[in-house]
């Protein structure tokens, strides 16, 4: 029976029981102090996290009336694409004892105006209590208040959908409060719109480019410390990676956000990675410090561009028109969205809510404006008032870190060599001038700060003229001015001093080529080091001057005294161009007063920039100041490009061209890959000089390891040594090549083929056989001009043959027959047998002072005794001597004698007499 009366009971709570499971799923499930909502993700719809990170939601915000009559403490607003939600959270306080209010709501994107509402929070669906009200608003009485807005994919189309993903969304939330009894605005607070994806990843870049600076400090100095000649350890010292070009770099990057423009969000985010190296970092106790000493006053942010925080900015969101809002019939849509308006508790933090900002501090900009250096620095949370101060503060530290270092090095070598760890003279020139050393590593970081201090400085003149910190910037300023450039004034002038160089006048001849073989383009050269030439083509020239020695001088990288006192100022430059760091410190010093003097003309500034970058760009480069090659890669070209596109991009900048946020913001794009690109080049040349230094510290051992890198090893240290000597390699110039004119044909012709007719004479058998068996009847009878048969061997000539004597020819043509000779002549006859016979076989040397009979001895022109026997053809060559062909004393004066086939009686005479012959020189006669 009992259960029986319990079963109807539990039917009846059953379908109550349903009731609330499905109200709580459907509206939230809160498990474990989790709750949980309904959301639509990639089109399957379930239960999210309420805690889950927006589509959009602000960050820090700020007062933009100045003097608002209610102080928000907390302002935040949220997007939610999964479900379609607007939530929005506000807390305050105010001194009006009590007033109806009318709240607007706008939401900004890349300059236009994307979301806008309009409500009473008295006739909205908003949490409120006795002790938490805004509906009215009393003195005393905290303001919280906080609501869902439920929308549409129509309320949400102005936002496109790459906003949710691309880095650094661009955007502000403004609320804005109106008193109804007024109609006047009592309130505005503008947040800035996130999607939670940016450039900025302090954690990651900026703790890799500090560890890579660290790198390239490391395998600079140990370059500058090892070894015991001082000429060959700043040959290696030359060839490392500059520190201060690794630091021109970063500063750069960092400080392009100086020019006075409306930066788009992507550029500050990514210039954020670099503020370590401009000496921008934050830390609250050094800039709670800063605020005490420079005071309340923190200057005007619009004067740089930026809206302030607490400055009246009528104009932020594009301004509204508060007669407007009451005048104005109320919206369809904002009734609907007024009605909509549900309940949300208040989460913060603790309840797992994280997504919201907190309000920025006096002297910054308003969240979501990045105009002029002011918003570069809002990224780092430091006001452009402490940007000298923060600045100069971080030098120092360097510097004492920098001094404990050297000295922290010095004494751990000496213990280790006490402790014999290490070799005693092991780094022995650093540990016995490690205070020049020292001295030397302060010099050159300050000399790497010149550029920061010198703008920090002339900025804070020129931005908050506060007597505190103008005299500690005049104190800084002149110091670090004219302090370094004192020091390089009295290095020019001890070097030009001892050298004794003198001034001349010169001109610089520009030319006209062309670049890649089709750009017009024009070359420029010091008429004393190339005069004109005929074979180019020039423009003009200017007048110019030259520095040079009057007499042969020590090189300056050979001066051990001079790389002791300056070496931190000259020695990696190349030894015509020692004197570079004056011009690089004019450079810096001109770009510090167009980038701090000119900050309210932002066009006067940044085209005024622009010409200084262009002409140091081409200057440079024709200069090529450093002995490292790849130093001027790096500084010369990839730097000096890359500031001449950033300067050159950021003119677009400018609110006078009026530029939509969207291209803007692509152009933005396009300077961080510029910069990406040169941070990336930068990194491997990083590492590629921590290659060659740890080639040049084992320079003096013969193989290191890995033992593939032993010929590259050579191969860099050929280079270095060719590098130090700075002799240009001087190519010829390619000289034109002038065809020369054909000659105009003429009537001519030409014999391809020759085809023999049959004679009489062949059917002659006894002459063909005659003729056949003769071979050499028409060939000359000469042995081979080289060599000398003799009966002891061959004898080599030590003449050439175009000095010996020539035999004659037959005047025949060698396609022609014989005179046919008469048979009945028995002297013809034996002569003719005997000339064959001679012919035939080899050639013969006469020892003794006789010649062969029926032979003649004649005179050779080089005294050279020959002698031929006459026979009816070509007589061959029969040289006599008694002992060695080359003694012409013991020669008597022969002659080479040539008889006609066709004539055996008839001699030739000579065509050369005796005494027309040229004695042999001296010098021949030896030979």
């Amino acid at each position: 029976m009992r259960m029986l009366w319990r079963a109807p009971s539990l039917l009846a709570l059953y379908p109550v029981l349903l009731l609330l499971v499905s109200t709580t799923i459907a509206d939230s499930i809160e498990e474990d102090g989790v709750e949980y909502v309904v959301g639509t993700i990639d089109g399957v719809r379930g239960l999210v996290r309420d805690d889950r990170q927006p589509s959009l939601y602000t960050a820090d915000y700020g007062d933009c009336l100045g003097e608002s009559a209610i102080n928000v403490t907390r302002f935040d607003a949220a997007y939610y694409k999964d479900n379609m939600t607007i939530i929005f959270h506000l807390e305050g306080e105010t001194a009006l004892r009590k007033e109806d209010i009318m709240m607007n709501i706008g939401v900004f994107a890349y300059g236009e105006s994307r979301f806008d509402l309009t409500f009473d929070p008295c006739n909205a669906n908003i949490e409120r209590s006795n002790v938490t009200s805004a509906c009215p608003v009393k003195a005393g009485v905290t303001i919280e208040a906080a609501g869902i807005i439920p929308i549409n994919q129509q309320d949400v189309a102005g936002i496109p959908p790459i906003a949710l993903s691309i880095p650094d969304f661009e955007g502000q939330a403004v609320l804005r409060l109106f008193s109804n009894s007024t109609q006047k605005e009592i309130g505005c607070f503008a947040a800035q719109i996130t999607n939670g994806f940016t450039f900025q990843q302090k954690v990651a870049v900026s703790s890799t480019l500090g560890a890579f600076t660290a790198i390239a400090v490391v395998s600079s100095f140990v370059t500058a410390i090892y070894g015991t000649e001082v000429a060959e350890m700043r040959k290696h010292y030359a060839h490392s990676l500059s520190v201060s070009v690794v630091f021109a770099v970063w500063h750069h990057i960092f400080y392009s956000g100086a020019v006075s423009m409306n930066w788009p969000s992507v550029l500050v985010a990514f210039w954020g990675n670099y503020a370590w190296a401009g000496g921008m970092i934050y830390s609250e106790p050094m800039q709670n410090t800063i605020n005490d000493f420079i005071g309340s006053n923190k200057g005007n942010t619009s004067q740089v561009g930026a809206a302030g925080t607490g400055q009246s900015n009528p104009n932020v969101g594009g301004g509204i028109d508060s007669h407007q809002i009451y005048k104005r019939d109320a919206r369809p849509e904002d009734l609907n969205l007024q009605a909509a308006l549900s309940k949300r508790r208040l989460v913060d933090a603790f309840s797992g809510f994280k997504y919201y900002g907190q309000p920025v501090k006096p002297g910054l900009p308003l969240p979501g404006n990045y105009s002029g250096f002011a918003g570069t620095l809002a990224t780092q949370r430091i006001p452009a008032s402490n940007a000298f101060m923060t600045g100069l503060l971080w030098l120092l530290i360097l510097i004492g870190s920098i001094a404990f270092c050297v000295v922290s090095l010095k004494a751990t070598l000496e213990v280790l060599s006490a402790m014999r760890v290490v070799k005693r003279d092991r780094l022995g020139l650093f540990r016995c001038h490690y205070l020049g050393y020292l001295a030397s590593t302060i010099l050159r970081t300050v000399f790497i700060g010149f550029f920061m201090v010198t703008f920090l400085a002339m900025f804070q003149f020129s931005y908050l003229a506060l007597s505190g910190p103008v005299a500690v910037a005049c104190i800084v300023f002149l110091a670090v001015v004219f302090g370094v450039g004192s020091v390089a004034a009295y290095a020019c002038f001890s070097r030009l001093r001892i050298g004794k160089y003198v001034s001349e006048p010169d001109r610089i001849n520009m030319a006209r080529r062309r670049l890649l073989k089709v750009i017009p383009w024009f070359s420029m050269s010091k008429n004393s080091k190339t005069p004109r030439s005929e074979d180019l083509e020039y423009i003009g020239s200017v007048p110019w001057w030259t520095i040079h020695a009057m007499a042969d001088v020590e090189s300056i990288h050979e001066d051990e005294h001079y790389i002791i006192r300056f070496g931190w100022l000259a020695s990696r430059y190349r030894r015509t161009r020692w004197w570079f760091f004056v011009a690089w410190l004019f450079y810096e010093f001109v770009r510090a007063c167009f980038l701090a003097g000119a900050s309210s003309r932002p066009l006067v500034q940044v085209f005024g920039l622009l010409a200084v970058e262009v002409v140091a760009f081409l200057s440079f480069i024709i200069l090529r100041p450093f002995e490292g090659q790849r130093l001027n890669v790096l500084a010369m070209y990839l730097l000096g490009f890359s500031k001449v596109a950033t300067v050159g991009l950021s003119a677009t900048f400018d609110s006078h061209f009026g530029i939509a946020r969207i291209p803007t913001t692509v152009v933005g794009i396009v300077i961080i890959v510029i910069q990406g690109l040169l941070t990336l080049a930068l990194i491997v040349l990083i590492v590629v000089g921590a290659v060659s230094s740890y080639m040049s510290i084992l320079r003096n051992r013969a193989e290191i390891k890995p033992r593939s890198w032993n010929a590259n090893r050579e191969k860099y240290f050929e280079r270095m040594g060719l590098a130090a000597q700075d002799v240009p390699l001087r190519q010829p110039c390619p000289v034109p090549a002038h065809s020369m004119p054909e000659s105009p044909k003429r009537p001519h012709f030409e014999v391809k083929r020759v085809k023999r007719v049959a004679k009489v004479e062949d059917e002659d058998d006894e002459f063909m056989e005659e003729i056949n068996t003769d071979p050499s009847a028409s060939q000359l009878l000469l042995p081979d001009q080289g060599t000398i048969e003799t009966p002891h061997g061959p004898i080599q000539r030590n003449r050439k043959g175009s000095l010996q004597s020539q035999a004659s020819y037959s005047s025949l043509p060698r396609a022609a027959r014989v005179h046919r000779p008469s048979w009945s002549t028995q002297d013809y006859a034996e002569s003719v047998e005997r000339g064959r016979q001679w012919a035939l076989s080899e050639t013969h040397v006469n020892i003794g002072c006789e010649v062969q009979e029926n032979g003649e001895r004649y005179a050779s022109p080089f005294r050279i005794y020959n002698s031929r026997c006459i026979t009816p053809g070509l007589s061959s060559l029969a040289p006599s001597d008694e002992g060695y062909i080359g003694s012409p004393e013991r020669r008597a004066p022969s002659r080479l004698t040539s008889i006609s086939r066709s004539s055996s009686t008839q001699q030739l005479q000579p065509r050369i007499s005796e005494e027309e012959i040229a004695l042999v020189p001296e010098a021949r006669k030896m030979k």
